[in-house]
């Protein structure tokens, strides 16, 4: 694949410490493509130094953000890209070696959490790599409800995947995750019916949830970090469940 008939699409605001690494680990001839809600600090500055377009807009939710930056790319194929990923160095090479047959390529990703990579959140599958019109984008809230997050985009067509990994440092620490954790459960709630019965019932599965992060998915191998993510992570409906009412 020509890296030049790529555009990679990051959505930003207040990313001047993300955007350097995630912009320069890159295929060279790549386009960039930067959605920029309002940032305050160099995130333009940057993005249009290194030589990306820069579209300035208000934030009106990640679907429809997502949505209008994919409206905006004219190459044949788009790279969608968080601000606080990067590409390793197989992945970089696999998209240089990938073949325009397939609609879509599903990309893996692991998170960081406190600096160590996570076995609970390793290998997670994404379509990234894709031809736009072969694309829809979905909201799947994890609490359930109407809420517009965590967003996947599903291909219509053939998807292949690509070697390597793609690197998630979203979390650098606690501060962060705590405070992105509470943004999102009150996002959830918002679109939640107020419910006892609900509440209660993700309640009790949070224990069994917990349980199967911990020994299914490796999350105690994690030490106290894999505790940590593994018991919030299992909590997650039930708090935006109880934050509804």
């Amino acid at each position: 694949m020509d890296a030049a008939n790529v555009t990679a699409v990051v959505l930003t605001r207040d990313e001047d410490r993300n955007l350097p690494r995630a912009l320069g680990g890159l295929p060279r001839g790549m386009h960039a493509l930067v959605v920029d809600s309002g940032s305050r600090d160099r995130t333009v500055e940057f993005a249009r130094s290194w030589g990306a377009r820069v579209i300035e807009r208000p934030w009106e939710g990640f679907v429809e953000a997502r949505r209008f930056a994919l409206s905006q790319v004219t190459t044949p194929w788009a790279f969608m890209l968080d601000a606080d990923e990067a590409l390793d160095d197989l992945l970089r090479d696999a998209i240089l070696r990938a073949g325009e047959e397939p609609a879509a390529y599903r990309i893996f990703r692991t998170t960081f959490f406190c600096g160590k990579p996570m076995r609970l959140w390793s290998r997670e599958p994404l379509i990234r790599l894709f031809k736009p019109q072969s694309v829809r984008l979905e909201a799947s809230p994890a609490a359930g409800g109407g809420a517009a997050l965590h967003e996947r985009w599903i291909a219509h067509g053939a998807v292949a995947d690509l070697d390597g990994t793609l690197l998630h440092y979203s979390y650098p620490d606690l501060a962060t995750y705590r405070a992105k954790y509470d943004r999102y459960t009150a996002l959830e709630a918002a679109a939640l019916p107020a419910s006892l019965p609900r509440a209660l019932g993700q309640s009790c599965k949070a224990a069994l949830r917990f349980a199967w992060m911990l020994f299914a998915k490796g999350a105690l191998l994690d030490g106290w970090r894999g505790l940590y993510v593994a018991f919030y992570s299992a909590a997650y409906p039930a708090v935006a469940a109880w934050k509804a009412r």
